[in-house]
């Protein structure tokens, strides 16, 4: 309203409404002493320093969450033993990689050294069905026999025969034979009789050592 407005009304007799009186604000008195608020809007957000207050984060129950500072780091000490466990665990698995490597390696080579020697000797043994003689000969760590008759057993302490391990079975063959299969595979010569190996070196060449067939070695 214009002054003029208004000098005109109380000239005819109208009076000004009379203010109406401020009542004091009731948060006023809900504020702590030790942190007064202004009444200005945005206060509640400021710190007692006036600064502006940071949002705490709260956890998912609501509460406000703590905060966590950062995990104790690690001595150099701590980093070099990682790694050299780390180093270690890892020439160990090599190790053991390469150890089934060449076992598996050795299993192909006896598989195919043992084809060949099957196709070598076959058909060419010389065992007598009818030989009682049992010649015995060291193989493997035990003792094994093999049965020849009288001339058989000449020859094979003469080193003109020898015997040969196959599938379980000992095979009278000749010398030149067994030479042969030795080449291919060495495992296989189960006996090889030096002609000029003493008795004493070779004591079951001699047939009074003859041991009887009933006798559980």
């Amino acid at each position: 309203m214009s002054d003029t407005l208004r000098d005109q009304l109380l000239g005819l007799g109208f009076k000004s409404a009379p203010k109406p009186e401020r009542k004091p604000d009731s948060r006023r008195d809900q504020t702590p002493s030790g942190g007064r608020s202004t009444g200005k809007p945005g206060d509640a957000g400021r710190s007692r320093n006036g600064e502006p207050r940071k949002p705490q984060a709260r956890a998912g129950n609501g509460r406000p969450a703590q905060a966590q500072g950062p995990g104790k780091p690690r001595s150099r000490e701590d980093i070099d033993l990682a790694k050299a466990y780390a180093i270690r665990a890892q020439r160990e698995k090599d190790e053991r990689l390469e150890a089934e490597r060449l076992k598996q390696e050795e299993a192909r080579l006896r598989r195919e050294a043992r084809a060949r020697l099957d196709e070598l000797i076959k058909d060419k043994g010389l065992n007598d069905p009818a030989a009682e003689i049992a010649r015995h000969f060291p193989y493997g760590g035990k003792i094994k026999r093999i049965y020849v008759n009288a001339e058989q057993l000449k020859a094979l302490n003469a080193g003109e025969l020898g015997v040969l391990q196959q599938n379980g079975r000992y095979l009278l063959v000749s010398a030149e034979l067994l030479a042969q299969a030795e080449a291919v595979f060495a495992q296989a010569v189960a006996l090889k009789v030096d002609p000029n190996a003493s008795a004493e070196e070779d004591p079951y060449a001699d047939p009074q050592y003859r041991v009887p067939d009933d006798l559980v070695w």
